[in-house]
């Protein structure tokens, strides 16, 4: 007779406890135990319990290989028959051999119905580290059944492809919100658009009466930030700065060589950049940015209120001046054809004709931010990150231990998504300027020239030449952030893949990448994006793209939609009259009447708003409460990469302090380690 003993750990979230009977069988080199019973007087495995037992089984199994976990709902007598499954959230078990160390087996998820799961002990393993014909099988059936869970579907041509909700029944509770989050989410929805409704907002389609009206209805929540906006958003220096700063600031690069279709003439831009210089002598200084947005250029538009809407392609040419200064635009063209009908809008204009331009701007920020950083850069792109983690790598794998962190709750927002904002009748398609037809048009567009350097921050910033302009401090915070998670990916990956061979030899590993290069990518190779790995530096750039963009940048330019929003006319979501072809028509009556309806600026508000929420039971970068690595060599690892968010944190607070306007938005603490929200 041998004695196992047994401690087993319950979740502590909502729900995590159950009434179902637990046994387990000890599965080791020599044979298999019976299933073993973890049975006490009075009610077991309790939410949030720790609790011991002792086993005992009639033969010695030898070496420990594996725990296999049954769970079955408890036995009633006739004719009240078998209750129904009763979930649980089991975050370990430790199995004490005789005269053995403690071994302790991982689990961190849900077992919902009556089932078997098979765990391993919680040393990582790659795939041709495993020798023992047991374990290899159980490497390839845990596989084989996630990938019959987790399947691929197209969701609409062109775009990467995502779950196919239909294979997960009802979402199974491993990928789905916790009721926390769940009821805070739905709370949250209710409250906002009950709010908006209540004032007559969401029911009203016509015009904005005035600024002043605007301004007191919207008025319903408060930033410092989203107040910051309303107080600067005419001023050309907070105009330039969001380009940098703001919600989406990645696409400003800088200029040495003026675009033919942007005919810019010294005369035009002699009063923003003064005497003693020229356009040349800024374009070979360096001093001359670019943002253009001539991918919005004949994208089809939306129908809102029965009022077909418009959009521009508009290139904004900007100056950084000399010492430090502020960054400043100096001339914006709303088309990409220039001609009498397209002028070229500058500083010097009618206040009326330079602040509609701009605005026109502003609206095309919104669409491509939306559609295309936002949706497909950190929503589709982790969705398929975290579905081919989930089909590729077991979880003894030590980059699905590394990853799953940064998958949490990904597939249940995005579902989430494409059921309650980006399919027909709701808000995308309802109140915004480019509609679901827009949105997927610049999603395909952009799906053809997305490259693997855009999704690298230290390859976008030398791409889009802006290592040293002043001030950028999505750039400054996201490099330190993105070097912190580099080497504590670098220290991991050094622990287990001894070489470059040991990477091409990872087969797991490989098919994982193939996965995402095949399925997100759409097997594009001029996207530079790998379909292998060939060295543990690949490896490694590889994993902290991942990461990097499951957490930091998507907070980067999620978290502060509302902040740009809250005042509409920053951020207008669609415009309801076509671009000026010329100058010196714009008044205030016409810029109200180009910007959003009543109804639209309400609904669109409120779905930034709660996008822009701080989730509860958030999980901030580097926190890993559940702890898959086992070894002290990985924890160790953890360790050190907490200490360095927390010393870019206090970086951060004390830059923030001079800053009349901190940036916070790659603050660590802010940062949730998944795309959750």
């Amino acid at each position: 007779m041998i004695k196992f003993r047994m401690r087993v750990s319950t979740g502590k979230a909502f729900g995590a406890g159950t009434w179902d009977r637990i046994s387990v069988t000890v599965v080791g080199t020599r044979g298999e135990t019976s299933p073993l019973p973890l049975d006490h007087f009075g009610k077991e495995f309790n939410a949030g319990a720790e609790e011991d037992f002792e086993v005992t089984a009639p033969q010695d199994v030898g070496e420990v290989l594996l725990l296999r976990v049954h769970k079955v709902p408890p036995a009633l007598p006739p004719p009240l028959g078998p209750l129904p499954p009763n979930a649980w959230f089991c975050r370990w078990f430790q199995v004490t051999p005789p005269g053995g160390a403690p071994l302790r087996f991982p689990c961190y998820q849900w077992l919902e119905d009556a089932d078997n799961l098979e765990l391993r002990p919680g040393a990582a393993r790659v795939s041709w580290a495993d020798q023992h014909p047991r374990l290899l099988q159980q490497r390839l059936e845990e596989l084989q059944a996630r990938r019959h869970k987790y399947r691929w579907k197209t969701y609409i041509p062109g775009w990467p492809h995502c779950l196919d909700e239909e294979t997960v029944k009802d979402l199974d509770l491993n990928i789905k919100y916790s009721f926390t989050r769940n009821a805070s989410f739905y709370l949250k929805s209710s409250s906002v658009f009950a709010e908006l409704g209540l004032k007559g907002i969401l029911s009203r389609r016509g015009l904005w009466k005035n600024l002043k009206e605007m301004r007191n209805v919207l008025n319903f929540q408060k930033t410092p930030a989203s107040e910051y906006t309303f107080e600067h958003w005419q001023e050309d220096a907070f105009f330039a700065y969001q380009f940098l700063n703001g919600f989406n600031p990645v696409l400003i690069r800088r200029c040495h060589c003026l675009p033919e279709n942007f005919p810019v003439t010294d005369a035009m831009v002699a009063p923003v950049l003064g005497p003693g210089t020229s356009l040349q002598a800024e374009l070979e200084k360096g001093s001359l940015f670019l943002v253009d947005h001539g991918i919005l250029s004949g994208i089809h538009t939306n129908v809102v209120n029965g009022r077909p809407q418009f959009s521009a392609a508009p290139m904004t040419l900007l100056y950084q001046r000399p010492g430090c200064g502020p960054l400043m635009p100096l001339a914006i063209q709303l088309t990409q054809t220039p001609g009498p009908n397209s002028p070229i809008f500058l500083p010097s204009d009618d206040k009326w004709d330079w602040l509609l331009a701009k605005t026109w701007v502003r609206n095309a920020e919104f669409s491509i931010h939306e559609a295309i950083t936002h949706l497909l850069q950190e929503h589709l792109l982790p969705e398929v990150f975290t579905l081919a983690t989930l089909r590729q790598l077991p979880s003894c794998h030590p980059l699905f231990k590394l990853l799953i962190p940064h998958t949490r709750h990904t597939l249940h927002i995005n579902t989430l998504a494409r059921q309650l904002l980006i399919s027909p009748g709701h808000v995308v398609d309802r109140s915004t300027g480019l509609g679901i037809r827009g949105f997927s048009e610049l999603i395909q567009r952009n799906m053809e020239q997305l490259t693997y350097s855009t999704l690298c921050l230290p390859d976008d910033i030398r791409a889009r030449e802006v290592e040293d302009i002043p001030g950028y401090y999505y750039r400054d915070d996201g490099m330190q952030i993105w070097s912190a998670v580099e080497r504590f990916v670098s220290e991991v990956i050094e622990l287990y893949y001894p070489s470059d061979v040991s990477v091409r030899d990872d087969s797991e590993l490989q098919a994982w990448v193939w996965e995402i290069f095949a399925e997100g990518f759409l097997g594009r190779k001029n996207s530079g994006v790998p379909s292998s790995l060939e060295s543990r530096e690949a490896l490694v750039q590889y994993i902290t793209m991942v990461i990097f963009n499951c957490s930091a940048k998507h907070t980067a330019v999620s978290s502060g939609q509302f902040d740009s929003c809250a005042w509409m006319p920053n951020l207008p979501p669609t415009m309801q009259l076509p671009p000026p072809t010329s100058k010196g028509q714009a008044t205030l009556e016409r810029f109200l009447a180009t910007l959003p309806p009543v109804n639209a600026t309400g609904d669109v508000i409120g779905v930034l708003w709660l996008l822009s929420k701080d989730p509860p039971n958030r999980r901030p970068l580097g926190t890993y409460p559940d702890e898959h690595f086992t070894e002290e060599a990985p924890r160790l690892s953890i360790t050190a990469f907490q200490n360095r968010l927390a010393q870019i944190s206090q970086d951060i607070q004390e830059r923030n302090q001079s800053l009349e306007l901190p940036y916070t938005y790659l603050y660590p603490p802010l940062i949730e380690n998944s795309v959750s929200i």
